[in-house]
């Protein structure tokens, strides 16, 4: 008996993932932010984008250029320069790169029902059963390259049944790289070198002093003496033979599909267009309420409101807020907006009117009279941070905030006022600091007893102050990790005058240090 042929009794198709490497993400992203064309204007010199660490600038990423001059990821800005004086450098910006590599995941599922995340350059997309749709897995990697080299970007892909055979084929095997289903990966694998699978540097730097420098090298040996060396690595990217079964298939991976969700959204789309600010402002409050509603019921609050507004010559208008803390009170944000279409020009009318929440956060359900009456008396902190916001500009509205140095002009940063305060700060304490730092320490002419004792009379801005009391010193060491050896020490006093003014000097540097001539005197702060 012939049994019909039907969907439920197909086999399934062979895993097929395909590995997308950006080769030059960070520097593509931006090459794009500045409006530059491959090859083109500043993109053409020696760039690097850096990063600040405790030992200093190290280099995240450079471009073609700066590579053929000898400047590479990881390197010490100081050594790069050297070896390419105009290197030009930019500020890194890995939270920018990750955003815009989760966004790219979400394009990317145009060849798959889902796709991962690689970081920090790499995404993975499943294209089980999905090729003949293209022409074919060549033709689909065509399409790919395609399509990422019209955004912009530089990329390689590969196609494999493992999510590590795919990775390790897109970034060492020639390009558009395919491991059939019916292939056996041992034999198509083992000339790649161990880096490609996926270990950490000290884990590979390993592996070749042993002599173990290819895939072919590490299959061939017996599993014991490997398992006795890795013993107790704990994490995938310090086991090789963890990674050698998933790269095989021997083991599943894990993978985390990156998942779109939608932001709230509403609008109106007028009958007539509207050129009167009152009617705009009657239209804003209703979709403030419309998106209220909408957020209570997601049981979220709005951290960013984004107010599009559609001309009818085809002109978009923009106007942005963003809150000091989640909320969804339809007033509040009318009052914030109300300010920021001051200068709205509608020329011939506006014929659809979109509120767009593209930031929120979860917001549980409150009284609404207590919070009505915070509101209402000026209580509420955050709705008097986000007036201050929309009038003064997020950058004039900060707290500062304790930073492990102790240098005094490197002990705060600056961030949100209603940010959470860093789990590393909570428990950071200095000695008693004054209130006022200056923003540049000034020289004084300070008279002392002895070269290394307390000073006495100290000359500032054209006037002698004669001191009353002094305490101190406070030794204070240079950060060895990032100055130059010749840094000198300092050593910080608490200074009364006659007249009960208190200042907070410090003498650079101590006879005899050998980094340099006589030690001067600055003032950096002021006691209330």
């Amino acid at each position: 008996m012939t049994v019909p042929s039907s969907p439920l009794n197909q086999p399934h198709p062979p895993r097929r993932i395909m590995a997308i490497w950006c080769t030059d993400l960070a520097i593509n992203r931006w090459r794009l932010a500045e409006g530059l064309a491959r090859g083109e204007g500043a993109d053409a010199a020696p760039l690097a984008l850096i990063e600040d660490t405790a030992h200093g600038p190290r280099i995240a990423a450079v471009n073609a250029a700066a590579r053929a001059a000898g400047a590479m990821p990881a390197m010490r800005l100081a050594d790069a320069r050297t070896l390419c004086p105009v290197l030009a450098v930019r500020p890194a910006d890995p939270a920018g790169d990750l955003a815009f590599l989760e966004s790219l995941a979400l394009w990317a599922q145009r060849w798959g029902p889902w796709s991962a995340l690689d970081p920090p350059d790499g995404l993975l997309v499943d294209v089980t059963g999905v090729a003949h749709l293209f022409g074919g897995e060549r033709a689909l990697i065509a399409d790919v390259l395609a399509m990422l080299e019209k955004r912009g970007l530089a990329a390689r892909a590969a196609l494999a049944p493992t999510a590590g055979a795919a990775w390790a084929l897109a970034h060492y095997a020639p390009q558009a790289a395919i491991l059939p289903p019916e292939a056996d990966p041992r034999a198509h694998l083992a000339d790649l070198p161990v880096a490609a699978l996926r270990l950490d540097a000290d884990v590979v730097l390993l592996l070749r002093r042993l002599g173990l420098k290819r895939l072919g090298d590490l299959d061939g040996l017996a599993r014991e003496n490997l398992a006795r060396r890795f013993r107790n690595t704990r994490s995938a990217a310090a086991n090789p033979l963890l990674r050698l079964d998933q790269l095989f298939g021997l083991r599943p991976e894990p993978l985390l599909p990156v998942v779109g969700v939608p932001a709230p959204l509403v609008q109106r789309r007028l009958m007539e267009p509207i050129r009167h600010r009152p009617l705009l402002d009657q239209v804003v409050a209703d979709l403030a309420q419309d998106m209220a509603r909408l957020l209570e019921g997601l049981a979220q609050g709005a951290r960013r409101l984004e107010l599009g507004m559609w001309k009818v010559d085809g002109e978009v208008l923009i106007r942005s807020l963003e809150m000091a803390a989640a909320t969804r009170d339809p007033a509040h944000v009318c009052r914030l907006f109300a300010t920021r279409l001051d200068d709205l020009d509608a020329g011939f009318g506006i014929e659809l009117v979109r509120l767009r929440a593209s930031w929120t956060e979860p917001l549980l359900l409150a009284q609404a009279d207590l919070d009505a009456a915070a509101e209402t008396h000026g209580t509420s902190l955050a709705a008097f941070i986000d007036r201050l916001t929309v009038r003064l500009g997020a950058q004039a509205v900060r707290r500062p905030v304790p930073h492990a140095s102790h240098l005094p002009e490197r002990a705060q940063r600056w961030q949100p006022p209603l940010a959470d305060l860093p789990s590393s700060q909570e428990e950071l304490r200095f000695h008693h600091r004054p209130l006022k730092i200056l923003d540049k320490p000034e020289s004084v002419s300070v008279i002392y007893e002895t070269p290394d004792g307390l000073p006495r009379r100290f000359r500032w801005r054209g006037e002698v102050h004669e001191i009353a009391r002094a305490e101190g010193p406070e030794r204070i060491a240079p950060e060895w990790w990032r100055e130059r050896s010749t840094v000198r020490l300092r050593d910080y006093y608490r200074i009364e005058d006659a007249l009960g003014r208190r200042y907070w000097l410090y003498r650079h540097g101590v006879i005899g240090d050998g980094r340099g001539g006589a030690p001067e005197w600055f003032i950096q702060g002021l006691f209330a």
